[in-house]
């Protein structure tokens, strides 16, 4: 019964609470995380929103500073894709300064949507 709540809770698209705990480093992502905030998009080689997420984030990346925006292709990490129960693309995950995961957005987010969950992670 768990895991199938679980993936039902992970299918709804928006941004929402992350309640795993987890954290992410520059070794799971293969970049640098940012001085206060890091925005993590999962991404697939031909996902047109993943594009438009891209531009959304790192426009957001440029406006606030000590925010970065890393970019992971899904398909070449597909063990961190299970470890973190990434179910579609583009996924968001918000990091804050340590690397804990504190957001999730599934689908493409809006940017006042991206900033407003930056404030939990600032």
């Amino acid at each position: 019964m768990k895991v199938r709540r679980r993936l039902r809770r992970n299918r709804r698209a928006g941004v929402r609470g992350c309640d795993e705990g987890r954290r992410l480093g520059a070794a799971e992502l293969g970049e640098g995380l940012g001085a206060r905030a890091t925005l993590v998009q999962f991404s697939s080689a031909f996902c047109a929103p993943c594009r438009a997420t891209r531009r959304v984030l790192g426009e957001v990346a440029g406006m606030v500073p000590g925010v970065a925006h890393v970019e992971v292709d899904a398909e070449a990490r597909l063990d961190l894709v299970r470890e973190l129960g990434i179910l579609s693309t583009p996924t968001v995950l918000v990091l804050d300064a340590d690397g804990r995961v504190v957001r999730r957005a599934a689908g493409q987010p809006r940017k006042a949507d991206v900033i407003a969950a930056l404030g939990e992670a600032l």
